[in-house]
């Protein structure tokens, strides 16, 4: 074990993983958020955010809204309003919606927004410290909406209950569709991610919208790699939910998902904190504590980054720990390695060299090569070969 007087370095407790964010809004909060405490972030935007100037939908609302005031407005996103005050403004009908809504109950889901309604010379009457719809929508089912018409700025996507909860209540709700989602125009990164997911390179994925989601898996289907893809999902690679409404395009493919209890990026990102540790695979090895992650290891706590091809040859290792795995056996677990045993030699020298405890994997002459389990360890492993 490492002395006491020498504690392994620092490192947050995602360090050594892989995070897809598939977050078009938002994703550079939410890869700060992960990289803080040390994963590797792999960005690929599954969606774009188109504005609807020239949208039906939008128009029709704004004229509705214009022709009955609601009792409330609810505003969503900064960049939301602003996008529908600059549409009236392109329809003529600018100074009109402003001038309705100086008389409605705005409420705004967080600061920006709040800036974005003061911009256009409005005033919200509230807005919750936490930046949740839902304490937003608590606050409106409390006071009693029952008879009420509320406009909703919509995000894009699907607002977890919230609508439906109003109406519910007996409220008649205005949608205010903003803006919609369309596939990225670059598909590089998420052609990128896909490909890490079936490669098993990645450890988890993240979703902040239902459309991502189904992005992610219609893009997967047109390169004829849904299958393998699915197949990644629903074993080796972690998909991680804002909430209930995001994970069903996933759920109706089978796919288990972990969702955190409040519907917000840092519960998010506190869920990958818990799981994808309890996840990695941890074997006494030669006295010391090995603890096996996405591109790296952990060894008596301190952090050992690894190359792919000694990732690949410690995993074949660790599927059988204590037992000879075969240099051909080894080789087929290399990626594109070819037929040279050669091959296996070079990674396995770089893997102890990452590792930096040589005795942690022993050769055994003629035959491959094995962890060194510990004796006590061996037992419980018996029956894995």
């Amino acid at each position: 074990m490492y002395d006491e007087q020498e504690q392994p370095p620092e490192h947050g407790p995602l360090a050594g993983f892989t995070v897809g964010v598939t977050a078009a809004r938002r994703a550079d909060e939410l890869g700060a958020l992960l990289e803080r405490r040390g994963a590797a972030v792999l960005h690929a935007p599954a969606l774009r955010i188109v504005p609807l100037a020239d949208d039906s939908e939008l128009l029709a609302a704004t004229k509705d809204i214009i022709g009955q005031a609601p009792d409330i407005a609810v505003a969503t996103t900064a960049i939301g309003f602003r996008g529908w005050v600059e549409a009236a403004d392109g329809w003529g009908l600018g100074e009109d919606l402003l001038a309705r809504l100086r008389g409605v109950r705005i409420l705004a889901r967080g600061p920006k927004v709040k800036g974005a309604i003061r911009a256009a010379g409005l005033t919200e009457e509230w807005s919750p410290a936490s930046e949740s719809m839902a304490e937003v929508l608590d606050r409106l089912l409390e006071e009693g909406v029952d008879g009420l018409r509320i406009a909703v700025q919509l995000h894009g996507e699907p607002l977890p209950g919230f609508v439906e909860s109003l109406r519910a209540g007996g409220a008649e709700v205005v949608g205010v569709p903003v803006y919609r989602w369309l596939p990225p125009e670059d598909l590089g990164p998420v052609d990128r991610l896909i490909d890490a997911g079936v490669a098993r390179t990645l450890d988890a994925v993240t979703f902040t919208s239902a459309p991502a989601a189904v992005s992610l898996l219609s893009r997967a289907e047109e390169r004829g790699l849904l299958d393998d893809l699915l197949a990644a999902l629903g074993h080796d690679v972690l998909s991680a939910c804002v909430g209930p409404v995001t994970a069903l395009p996933l759920q109706a493919r089978g796919i288990d998902t972990v969702q955190p209890e409040r519907f917000r990026l840092g519960p998010l990102v506190q869920l990958l904190c818990r799981e994808l540790p309890a996840r990695a695979r941890v074997l006494p090895v030669a006295g010391h504590r090995v603890e096996i992650r996405g591109h790296a290891v952990l060894v008596d706590g301190a952090l050992r980054p690894v190359p792919p091809a000694g990732m690949s040859l410690l995993r074949a290792l660790s599927r059988r720990p204590g037992w000879v795995v075969s240099r051909a056996e080894l080789l087929r677990a290399l990626p594109g390695a070819g037929r040279d045993e050669h091959a296996v030699e070079t990674a396995m020298a770089r893997l102890r060299s990452a590792l930096g405890t040589p005795k942690l994997i022993q050769t055994v002459v003629k035959r491959g090569y094995r962890l060194a389990l510990d004796p006590a360890a061996e037992s419980k492993y018996d029956t894995d070969g």
